[in-house]
């Protein structure tokens, strides 16, 4: 992807800017990036009321890849396409109803953890530093938790939400994180 590295403090980043792609570049990268998602979609465990999926995984690594805008923008039309009924969410489940449901919180905190992970890939916290990255990573992982349980809380309560809503996600979500910082730092040596 054209890529102009400048002076200023995002040139050490992993992240293009999207002010250096071609229109028919974004178009593209949104194009791929939702796919990526729907397949993370199709990845999961089957728990009640929330399954285990690598959306997270894909969330955290377009984030960092893409940028924050470019990232968010990919994760909202990700979600408008499950929205209008195509199969993408969990498991290939479509409609607007999974946007009311037990999961509308995480669904609803992906575009802010893309944000997340990608503004701070643009600061330095990417594949040129692992460590980083996973706390990165970790940190939208974390974000994605406390935003869905909070919603998850208006229909079971703070404590079930918490039982239900988060603790069975936190191994899965250092192991996502990991994998997401392992697979950044590849990306990144591959570009050099």
């Amino acid at each position: 992807m054209p890529h102009n590295p400048t002076s200023d403090s995002h040139a050490a980043s992993s992240a293009p800017r999207i002010r250096d792609w071609s229109l028919s570049w974004q178009i593209g990268a949104v194009v791929l990036g939702t796919v990526f998602l729907a397949l993370a979609s199709y990845i999961e465990v089957p728990m009640v009321p929330v399954p285990v999926t690598m959306q997270t995984f894909a969330v955290t690594l377009i984030g960092a890849v893409y940028g924050w805008r470019l990232g968010a923008a990919t994760i909202v039309a990700w979600l408008v396409e499950g929205a209008i009924g195509l199969p993408v969410l969990s498991g290939g489940a479509a409609g607007a109803h999974h946007f009311v449901g037990p999961t509308a919180g995480y669904l609803f905190a992906f575009p802010v953890v893309g944000a997340l992970t990608g503004w701070l890939a643009e600061r330095g916290w990417n594949g040129n530093r692992p460590w980083l990255a996973f706390v990165s990573m970790l940190l939208g992982n974390a974000l994605c938790l406390v935003l869905g349980a909070a919603w998850l809380s208006i229909a079971i309560g703070i404590e079930q939400a918490i039982v239900h809503g988060v603790t069975p996600f936190l191994i899965g979500g250092a192991l996502k994180s990991a994998l997401a910082a392992t697979t950044l730092k590849l990306m990144t040596r591959a570009q050099k």
